[in-house]
């Protein structure tokens, strides 16, 4: 299974005063701070190795994780540092944790898909990168993604991907689970940048893969996606 990447070092304005003293991963749902239930998750799916990219309030993250163990999951650790590096500079910076390809995770997400079959949806396309989509039709955020299924199940590739400025058309939302090879990182002379760029790129390059997802995403990354995720769980 691939080592999976998380991206938690964003301020998290949207969910303010939460986050004022605290990072999101942080933040309690029924509870338990998210890190939680979403190192839970993948630990069930197989997932062995988890990179954090931490950038505000990452201490406390590393405080309260430790290297793992309570979650049979090995915890490493990569901070922005002074600046912000954004998500394609901070995986940029943690590929020597990560090795040659990886999954990529936003630090606020819940994801109930399996990860194993994502994962061999990517070896088996022989694309540079594998995003896992959505059919949002604009029902939680702006749809930004123009897939094609093929091949029957859930794979497919990526047609187009904007996640600045969607275009018509675009009946499917970049889930929130990825895919990638170290090198597509370091194409990107940049060291702060947005990997949304480079999956915008590959899609128009015809090597992003696709992987159609069934069951909605769950996010903390405002106070209806709490209210959601926590209902969630109770019907859990």
């Amino acid at each position: 299974m691939l080592p999976v990447a998380i991206l938690a070092g964003g301020l998290a304005k949207r969910i303010r005063p939460l986050t004022e003293k605290i990072p999101k991963a942080l933040v309690e749902v029924n509870g338990r701070p998210f890190i939680d239930h979403q190192l839970e998750l993948l630990r069930s799916e197989g997932i062995e190795e988890v990179v954090l990219c931490l950038g505000f309030f990452s201490e406390q993250v590393i405080g309260y994780l430790g290297d793992g163990g309570r979650y049979r999951l090995k915890i490493r650790f990569s901070v922005d540092g002074g600046q912000p590096l954004g998500t394609g500079g901070a995986l940029k910076k943690a590929l020597p944790l990560l090795g040659g390809q990886f999954f990529i995770l936003y630090g606020d997400s819940y994801l109930p898909i399996n990860y194993g079959a994502v994962g061999d949806a990517f070896a088996r396309s022989s694309k540079k990168a594998l995003m896992t989509v959505f059919r949002n039709g604009g029902r939680w955020d702006a749809s930004n993604v123009a897939y094609e299924p093929c091949g029957g199940g859930n794979a497919g590739r990526v047609v187009a991907y904007d996640k600045k400025t969607p275009a018509h058309g675009m009946d499917y939302i970049d889930y929130g689970l990825s895919c990638c090879k170290a090198d597509e990182i370091l194409k990107e002379t940049r060291d702060a940048f947005d990997i949304a760029d480079v999956f915008s790129r590959l899609s128009s390059e015809g090597q992003l893969a696709g992987f159609e997802a069934t069951e909605r995403f769950y996010e903390i990354g405002s106070f209806g996606g709490i209210a959601d995720f926590s209902r969630y769980l109770e019907g859990r």
